[in-house]
């Protein structure tokens, strides 16, 4: 294809993904307030405030009956933005499937058939932990929010806003996830030959404790429930992370040996029976030793042409 043609692909792959991305977040600006009784699903702005509404009431505002777990809005238009916020979040989700599609039929003609094996393998994969991380946020974050919200003590009642809440639940949920990746990139460049699962496994112990580092400089407001909750999973995957990258590595080095490169480093070169600068023989005389038969009998001098004839 040419670079025109390229573009034009592009465009149109483009144009597919976010029409997908709107009829999502349209679908998930309707969900915010509508439940689904029948099949039991509750609206949107229930499951991303039911977080909240799970920390004891002497730790929140509370009005009425004193069971309401109401946000307070401080500008007309605080509830909107954060409407849309959580359309235009789960309608990335809803709509991953078009333009995860999108993207894929846009790059593929450019990946051999084994590159798009592990292209898939590993995609798949990724989307799994980023979905696990969130969800494990969303358990955890109620326990975060009771911590952090008990500071207060008995003189001071927490009145969150819209805002407040909503970006630090949506913060909670991709922090989470996107550390869920790490685990995983350390298995891509063990694939890739850049790392051992061995160089791995001696690193452990400064890799747990690079992940509790990691764990309470990303975490919002550094309460101690939900750091030690990311810092765990963290490490139960960097060990599944070892072992994975181990196992492949015994399954290269059993490979390389029935070829006969079992011995070589990774920077050494194979061996080959050909000197250096030397021309290379013919496969029928490296095999037989003999020199080559030709395929017609050449005819007599009489009968050739030389240089100067006239043909």
């Amino acid at each position: 294809m040419s670079l025109m043609e390229h573009l034009y692909e592009l465009r149109r792959r483009l144009f597919f993904a976010v029409l997908g991305l709107f009829l999502g977040t349209v679908v998930g600006f309707i969900w915010y307030t509508v439940k689904i009784p029948a099949l039991g699903i509750p609206s949107l702005g229930d499951i991303m405030i039911h977080p909240y509404c799970a920390v004891p009431a002497e730790y929140r505002n509370v009005t009425g009956d004193g069971t309401s777990c109401q946000l307070v809005a401080i500008t007309p238009f605080s509830f909107l933005q954060v409407r849309l916020k959580a359309a235009l979040l789960v309608g990335s989700i809803i709509s991953s499937p078009i333009w995860l599609y999108q993207l894929w039929a846009f790059v593929t003609p450019a990946l051999y058939s084994k590159e798009r094996k592990f292209a898939v393998s590993f995609v798949s994969m990724g989307g799994f932990l980023f979905f696990a991380g969130s969800a494990l946020a969303y358990v955890v974050i109620g326990e975060g929010l009771k911590v952090l919200l008990s500071f207060a003590g008995e003189d001071g009642v927490a009145q969150l806003t819209p805002d407040s809440y909503f970006s630090f639940l949506i913060a909670m949920l991709i922090i989470f996830g996107l550390s869920f990746e790490v685990p995983l990139l350390l298995v891509m460049l063990n694939f890739a030959g850049v790392l051992k699962g061995a160089k791995l496994a001696q690193a452990r112990r400064y890799a747990f404790f690079g992940m509790v580092v990691l764990a309470g400089l990303v975490v919002p407001g550094n309460d101690p429930i939900t750091m030690l909750a990311l810092a765990i999973s963290l490490c139960i995957l960097y060990e599944l992370a070892v072992q994975v990258s181990k196992f492949h590595d015994k399954r290269k080095a059993k490979r390389l040996a029935v070829e006969g490169f079992g011995e070589l480093s990774d920077d050494e070169a194979s061996p080959s029976p050909i000197a250096a600068g030397a021309p290379e023989a013919s496969s029928a005389a490296s095999v037989t030793g003999a020199s080559p038969t030709p395929t017609a009998t050449p005819l007599r001098a009489d009968h050739r042409l030389d240089d100067g004839d006239a043909t």
